[in-house]
């Protein structure tokens, strides 16, 4: 290994006696976390040569086909945890309820939820992959588990981090020091410190948006993405790119890396699902890890880590990104909402002819 480079376990450590009379359940929490993300980065790998990147066959908890490496990613986090006695309970994008660490174990003192494999929609074109989680405290350790226990606001988040599967395996975490991230060393078989404290810059010129729901949204959303398509031409005056990986975490590591604004609002398209983002172990990791780094995570009217969960799989608008476009968004709803813009009404797709008189 290069010298010089730290290593996740020297890290985490680190962080432990930043607190005295810590216990090391954090850090071997963090470590075991890492341990399952380098199998599921294995098997993400190697998935096409091995049969696993079709469908199983199965549903999950939303009615979705599962893919044989969610599963499998499932259960890979879900094996390499339970044993270790730091985790009390789980709770998963694949499972229907909550998951109490069975009673031949120790329970610890934290609460796991997480997204196994987010993105998986990709696998059959070879794109980037993640696996998403957040870390709560176990409220009273003095009781069995329950669902209740993980209905806490994001804000109360010990730690948040999402890997990341594509050229290189990464691991992308805070604990409220900061964003820090790490690079999978497969050659010693170990993450290395090779991103810290990662800032996303407070202006943008790039925003990630499904532009193929354009007729669901609501007008503050049509508004600021029609601005954009403006460029110069318009009222921002400056020419801005469209991105769109399907892959949250994806999008959030370009965010990190090089600014820029994601939108998956809530929309008219299912009225019921109120936005397309769950909040326990997609949102609020997500918004932690972004706020940390300088920008804003919003659902368009407010701060997402405010919100208090009602569900476990509950589903919210999700804005993030760049602090002032964000700003810009949640102004803009706000301003509707009073309305002086309730007459905007301006297509991405308006029907235009050679000879259009606007």
């Amino acid at each position: 290994m290069t010298e010089g480079l730290k290593t996740l376990t020297r890290y985490t450590i680190e962080e432990e006696h930043r607190h005295p009379g810590s216990t090391g359940d954090f850090s071997g929490l963090l470590n075991v976390l890492a341990t399952a993300v380098k199998i599921i980065a294995n098997q993400v790998n190697r998935g096409a040569l091995i049969g696993r990147i079709d469908a199983s066959g199965a549903e999950n908890a939303h009615g979705e086909v599962e893919k044989k490496l969610n599963v499998i990613s499932n259960d890979v986090l879900l094996q390499e945890t339970q044993w270790a006695g730091h985790v009390a309970a789980m709770v998963s994008d694949e499972m229907d309820g909550f998951y109490p660490v069975p009673a031949r174990y120790r329970r610890g003192k934290y609460l796991l939820a997480f997204d196994p494999l987010d993105g998986s929609s990709n696998l059959g074109v070879n794109m980037s992959l993640g696996t998403i989680f957040s870390i709560l405290r176990y409220p009273d350790k003095d009781t069995e588990p329950s669902s209740e226990d993980f209905l806490q606001p994001g804000a109360e988040q010990v730690c948040a981090g999402f890997a990341l599967y594509g050229p290189a395996t990464m691991l992308v975490l805070t604990t409220g020091r900061g964003v820090d991230g790490f690079t999978l060393d497969r050659e010693i078989g170990a993450f290395v410190l090779t991103h810290p404290q990662m800032r996303i810059p407070e202006n943008a010129s790039e925003f990630a948006i499904n532009a193929c729901n354009e007729r669901f949204w609501e007008q503050p959303v049509k508004r600021y993405v029609q601005e954009c398509l403006d460029g110069t031409a318009g009222g921002r005056g400056k020419d801005f790119t469209m991105r769109w990986v399907a892959s949250l975490v994806a999008d959030t590591f370009r965010i990190l890396t090089l600014g820029g604004v994601y939108l998956d609002p809530c929309d008219a398209k299912d009225p019921i699902r109120a936005g397309g983002v769950r909040l326990l172990y997609e949102a609020n990791p997500i918004a932690f890890i972004i706020e940390q780094a300088g920008g804003a995570a919003s659902t368009g009217h407010g701060r997402v880590m405010d919100l208090p969960p009602h569900g476990l799989h509950q589903r919210v608008p999700f804005m993030f990104g760049s602090k002032n476009e964000v700003q810009r968004i949640e102004r803009y709803h706000l301003e509707f909402a009073q309305g002086p813009d309730a007459g905007f009404d301006k297509s991405l797709f308006t029907v235009r002819s050679l000879f259009r008189t606007n």
